[in-house]
């Protein structure tokens, strides 16, 4: 495997751009980030990479979406990230992803970390943002708004992809974790900045969606209610919450429809199983599945 280092004392590259386009883009590689912030755009499509960082490396963009770019179009949601990766197996490690374009209300959206790899895997990765901070591709099939999906692979076919996160931190506002890829979060704090929404999943019916295994839902503030677990971006949409932890700041609904989507609120899924809560989440039966099942769909990711 092809080693390279990062950093600002005698490393082998001072940017983490500048590493990753060494790559050759069929050769497996691993880049290791000493301790620093990194104030870069990251874009990487090589075919099999790991990265890691040494300390606390962080990687910091602030792009936000209503930003007027050509052509007098707003920048966007898919053009906001601080880091992209495709490619078939990806590996991150030890790693801060930061956008700092601040809050949703001023700047628009802002995804910190992009991913549309294959199949990849995340380790203590802390993503940090306010509206839209994880992306999970593929995108949805079709655009509501002209645009609206205007970024990178936008033109590419709607393919399944799958990641783990495993004692990872995402913290953000406003569907902070979004998307139509299949997710399964271990061991993770899910970090609310702020009202808002935590998930906005936009997969087919027979896939698998996000899946929160034991993650602890969070909040720095004193909020009683204002987060919902869930809301479809699109009507098949599918998250589910197992031996879950939900702090006050988690609505007693929990679930809500997407705007102007009422009607399809029943064609997603929304699945609790084995939570507890500081609040008083109201459970439905239809939310609920048992043990088993809720089992099954972990050990479906193989991990």
């Amino acid at each position: 495997m092809l080693r390279i280092t990062v950093g600002k004392n005698g490393e082998d590259y001072t940017t983490l751009q500048e590493a990753i386009n060494a790559v050759p883009y069929r050769t497996e590689a691993e880049i290791v980030v000493s301790a620093g912030v990194y104030t870069e755009k990251i874009f990487s499509d090589k075919d099999s990479l790991t990265i890691r960082g040494e300390g606390n490396a962080v990687i910091s963009w602030s792009d936000g979406g209503y930003e007027i770019l050509d052509r007098n179009m707003k920048r966007g949601t898919f053009r906001s990230y601080t880091a992209f990766f495709s490619g078939r197996s990806l590996h991150l490690e030890n790693l801060t992803i930061r956008n700092g374009a601040g809050d949703g209300h001023d700047a628009g959206q802002g995804i910190a970390l992009y991913l549309d790899a294959d199949d990849a895997v995340l380790e203590n990765v802390r993503l940090l943002g306010h509206q839209d901070t994880l992306f999970l591709a593929p995108l949805p099939d079709e655009e509501r708004e002209p645009y609206g999906f205007y970024g990178p692979r936008h033109l590419l076919p709607r393919e399944r992809r799958r990641s783990i996160f495993r004692r990872c931190l995402i913290e953000g506002t406003v569907d902070f974790i979004f998307g139509g890829g299949d997710a399964l979060f271990e061991d993770s704090e899910i970090r609310s900045a702020g009202p808002g929404y935590v998930t906005a999943p936009s997969g087919k019916k027979d896939w698998t969606g996000f899946v929160f295994s034991r993650c602890r839902f969070t909040s720095p503030l004193q909020m009683e209610g204002g987060v919902y677990l869930m809301r479809p971006w699109r009507k098949e949409g599918r998250s589910a919450f197992i031996s879950c932890s939900f702090g006050r700041h988690i609505s007693p609904d929990a679930f809500i429809p997407w705007p102007g989507h009422e009607d399809e609120a029943h064609l997603c899924t929304f699945r609790l199983s084995g939570c507890t809560s500081d609040g008083d989440i109201r459970i439905e039966d239809e939310w609920e599945m048992d043990a088993d099942a809720a089992g099954a769909l972990i050990r479906s990711f193989g991990s």
